[in-house]
Parts: structure tokens; sequence; C-alpha cells
């Protein structure tokens, strides 16, 4: 059927639904088994629910349903992706269809990194009102049988949830039952999908207008008390956000203010401007709305696309919460789900573009200090995958090393944690850099490595996966007993092999290959909570000259010792359907 498979060339595809008698007549098809998110949504700190300000990302792109609407990926040279996912807690895939179901790839890619996704259902013009007057002013049954469907294909497809939007002007019956549909649709979406959400776009009024008032305010807060939030308009003013927290009360992060990247209308910064608009709200204690982030792409172009996206979230990153990983395994290659190659174990297998989101691997935080130290995207080689984490940066005159912050971790840490790392330097002198990776913890009074305790009131105690670089050559045993500096560094084990038992799971301890370094460490904590996971670049010797020096980052794992040691589960009722071999 057309709808669920390319017409051109047969391949499944992501799809939406047009008008009414589409969205009620929908029912769940063996078709659309493409269509279902094969990835849980990732636990991440702070939580959705909590009373932290958010960051809201909305994708629209030309209409939506690009490249992306292949679920099995396609060979798209420079394709627009996202990855800035650290700094973002919901992510809406936007369109003008009535029903935007949003593509899979979209949905595996967010849940990955712990960020929730809304499709969009959305009325307007003339025909928006027939559609409205056709389901609100019918009454209950009417209107709770839309909120139904709604809910059981958020569910089905398994994303968390829908933005709604009523562009059109509503008759007396229509909007006296908004509300009501606004509570069920929220109440059926909380039912049927865990931590869903159902947010209000700012454009109707109580009395059935069309008019957009860039605030909350008397005329559209019975919308926003009938669900999990508001989403503003884009051409409002300090008097406009201040006026909305008078009136949100307790429920200041419930109100996203809508940002257009764009700059349309009288808006107070958009494109490289959009941290003024980003530093009010948040001076605020609001919620953002970032609306078509894709600018980057579409207005400057595919050219220098991950250079460019990469300068606009920077300049916004001081305005974004950064999120923290809470769940362990923590396993990356970094891969965006695009390249220009596609590389196994370091080596090329395929050259020629391809894109494919649901491919994406967890990314990290993209942190840069004063161009001192820079995270970008390398495509031009890989440990697995389509791409690599470049560092670049320098040890300044008379310092030994640096650190490059790469994930924020919450949680408690297991009794033993195994860390594997695999990296490559480039440079002119390679040979005088050591790379490892540093774990910090919260200073919790109790916490320390091993039998051996960390000096008191230091805070955060650093945990190093650090040894000399001859030792790590096998010229010389590492030093098997942790040592405890003034400053709370602790050096766990090196692993020249992995323990019995663990080679298997363990094997970056010895599989460098095509100029990949691979390193492999222990860690033994006790009452420890982890916080950050960085690089450190150190040099061997003490120079007054500073050292610039670039990195690749193919793959970093953060492994519970313990779950590592017990068997997989077994996979059971594994079925194969749909084959078409070529």
């Amino acid at each position: 059927p057309a709808r669920y498979f390319d017409t051109k060339t047969t391949e499944p595809i992501s799809f939406f639904l047009s008008g009414l008698e589409e969205l009620l007549a929908w029912q769940p098809d063996s078709n659309d088994e493409f269509n279902i998110s094969a990835v849980p949504l990732a636990q991440h700190q702070p939580l959705l629910h909590s009373k932290s300000p958010r960051t809201l990302v909305c994708h629209d792109m030309r209409g939506g349903y690009l490249e992306d609407r292949f679920i099995q990926g396609s060979t798209t040279r420079n394709p627009y992706v996202f990855y800035h996912w650290r700094y973002i807690d919901i992510f809406v895939y936007f369109s003008h269809h009535t029903v935007t179901i949003p593509p899979v790839c979209w949905t595996n890619a967010a849940h990955r990194n712990g960020v929730a996704v809304l499709g969009t259902f959305i009325t307007e013009w003339t025909d928006g009102e027939k559609l409205c007057e056709a389901f609100l002013a019918g009454g209950e049954e009417a209107y709770s049988a839309v909120s139904r469907q709604l809910a059981r294909i958020a569910q089905h497809y398994r994303f968390d949830g829908w933005l709604v939007n009523i562009e059109n002007t509503l008759s007396a019956a229509s909007v006296q039952n908004l509300p009501a549909f606004l509570q069920h649709l929220t109440a059926q979406v909380h039912s049927a999908v865990p931590g869903g959400l159902v947010i209000w776009y700012d454009s109707v009024l109580e009395n059935g207008t069309l008019k957009w008032q860039n605030e909350l305010n008397e005329q559209n807060r019975v919308f926003f008390d009938a669900c999990d939030g508001l989403f503003t308009n884009y051409n409002w003013k300090e008097e406009h956000l201040e006026r909305t927290c008078e009136l949100a009360g307790p429920r200041l992060s419930d109100v996203y203010v809508g940002i257009d990247v764009f700059a349309r209308g009288d808006v107070i910064g958009g494109g490289f401007n959009t941290d003024k608009s980003l530093r009010l709200i948040r001076q605020h204690g609001l919620s953002a709305a970032i609306f078509a982030p894709g600018w980057v792409y579409e207005h400057l172009g595919e050219e220098n696309f991950l250079h460019n996206e990469n300068k606009f979230w920077g300049s916004l990153a001081e305005y974004l919460p950064t999120h923290s990983i809470c769940t362990l395994p923590l396993a990356t290659s970094f891969s965006l789900g695009m390249g220009t190659s596609r590389f196994l174990d370091g080596k090329e297998e395929e050259a020629g573009p391809w894109y494919n989101l649901s491919a994406q691997e967890i990314q990290p935080l993209y942190p840069e200090y004063e161009s001192r130290l820079t995270t970008s995207c390398c495509l031009q080689d890989a440990w697995c995958g389509g791409s690599s984490l470049k560092v670049q940066g320098t040890i300044p005159a008379g310092e030994e090393h640096v650190t490059i912050r790469l994930f924020s971790l919450q949680m408690l840490a297991p009794p033993k944690l195994f860390l594997t790392l695999l990296y490559k330097l480039e440079g002119p002198h390679p040979d005088e850099l050591t790379v490892a990776l540093e774990l910090t913890t919260w200073d919790s009074g109790t916490c320390n490595e091993g039998n051996i305790t960390s000096l008191p009131g230091e805070d955060p105690v650093t945990l190093h996966a650090l040894c000399s670089e001859h030792s790590l050559q096998g010229t010389g045993p590492p030093d098997p007993t942790p040592s405890t500096e003034p400053n709370g560094r602790h050096h766990p084990r090196f692993l020249p092999a992995p323990p019995p038992g663990l080679a298997k799971l363990l094997t970056a301890c010895n599989r460098g290959s095509h100029g990949w370094t691979s390193r492999c460490y222990e860690l033994d904590l006790q009452d420890c909570s982890l916080r950050d996971l960085s690089l450190l670049v150190s040099r061997h010797q003490h120079s007054p000259q500073e050292t610039t020096f670039t990195c690749l980052l193919g793959e970093v794992r953060v492994l519970d010792a313990a779950s590592v040691a017990a068997a997989p589960p077994q996979v059971l009722s594994l079925e194969a359907s749909q084959l078409w071999w070529q």
C-alpha cells in the first residue's frame, strides 16, 4: 500500500494522516510495524516532570517527511541531522498535515538520548474550521473518539504525545467543547503513554477568535489549565513574559516561550542572535520552545552545516541546562546517523553517502572553551558508523594536561566499573601525549576509591583512568596500588588484558587497529555518585611551550562490572517477515 511503502523503491516509509476520516479510520496494521519505535525513552536528569525550566525544539523543515521518511535509511548526501540532544527535553515533529506522526528514525534517535518526542495535531484555514466543527461541535462522543485515536496512535508507534495547534476560528459550540477535548486527550495520553505530554499552541482564544497572544493570559488560560503546557507565539516582548509569570504561578516551567529562529515578525532575536531571546526567557524562569532551528541548514546551506550547527548551539549553551545520563551501560561510537562512508572496527567498509537517524548513537555535550578546546564531528575517519568525535585544542604553556567534559552523569556508582576507550592521536608529536578518561564524583563525605579514603571537603573528587604511556606499551607493569593525591585524584588500574570470562565483552582492551589505540580500565568505588565523564589529554614532559593536539574518539564505554559478568538475556520468539532479497 502506498501509505506504507514508497511507490518508486517499495521501501518502507513513515507517513502522516490527512483529515478527520483518515484519523478515525486508523487501525494498527501489520504493514506499519516498520514505523514502531524500537528504542525506549532513556532516563535523564532533570526529569521531564520536574519544575526545572525545559527546552523544546520544534522541527519544521520544507513540509516534513523528506529523506527522513525512509525508515531503513537513504543515500542522501549532506542531510539534515540534529545531535545536540544533551541540551533539550522535548522534540516536536511539525508539518501541516492534520496528524503528523513523527518519522520513527527521529523517535529512535531522540529516545536513545533521553528526549521525548511529540507529533502534531493541526487544523487551519477554512478546512480546519469544518474539521473542528465536525468533531468539537458534535459533543462529547465525537471529540472523545478523536482523543482516543490520537492516544492510541502515540501508544502504537511509541512516541510521547502531541502538540495541538488549532489555527482557525471556532464556532461558539466548538470552542465551548475545546477545553473538555484537551482534558480528555491529556488524560488518554497519560494513561496510554508513560510520561506522555499534550502541549497547546497559543492561537485560539476562549471566545473562538484566532488571535495569537504571545503570552499566557486570561483569554487563553482555559486551554493551558486543560493540558500539560502552552507553547506561545513568537512576537513577545519582556512585558509579555512578566504577565505570563504572574499568571502561571507554580506552573512556570509549563510555559514554553516561542522563539522563531527565522526571526519572522517583530521578534527580539533569531539566527545567531537567538541567545538574546533565550536569555530573557531564562531570566524569568520560563521554558523555551525553539522553532525551526533547521534555519542553520536551510539558510546557511548544506556545505558547512556541521560547523555552523555547533556554532549555533554553542551560542545558546549558556542558557540550556545540560541533561545527565542516569543509567549504565553508557556506550557510544559518536556516530551521527549519517556519513560519507561506513566504518567498522576502524576500517572503511563502504564508501558513499548514507543517512539513517535510527543508527545515530548517544551524543556528547560538544563543549567549547574560549576556542582553546573544541569538539566537533569528523566524517573522514571513524571506528564504527559514519563519524568520530574530534577533540582539538592546546595544552597551555606550563600546564601538564587539559580535560574536555563529554557527558554529565547523575547516578550512584556501582562497586566496580569497567571503562573502555578507543582513540587516534593526530598531529606532529603524538608520542609526547597520553589520552585517558576521567570520572568525577559528587563529594558525599563517604565516597572513596577501593579502601583508600579521599581527602574530605573536596568537591568534586576526580577519579582518573590514567596511567603512563610506557606502562600502556607493556614495558613495565602499571602500579597495582591506587594512590591518592592531595587534590583528590585517584588512578584506577589499567588493564593490559581483560579479566578471565570477560574477554568477549571487553574486547576493546586489545582490539585497536588501523591506527586506533584501545585502552581498558577498572575502577572500584564505595558510596559514590558519578558526576562527569571527561577526556584527559596530558603531556609526558613539563614544557614552557604550549602543545597543540587533535584526538579522534572512536568509542567510549562505561560499564557496571556486575552486569557485564551476568549472562545476556535470551532472545525469544524471533520471527522474520516482509523479506525481499535483491
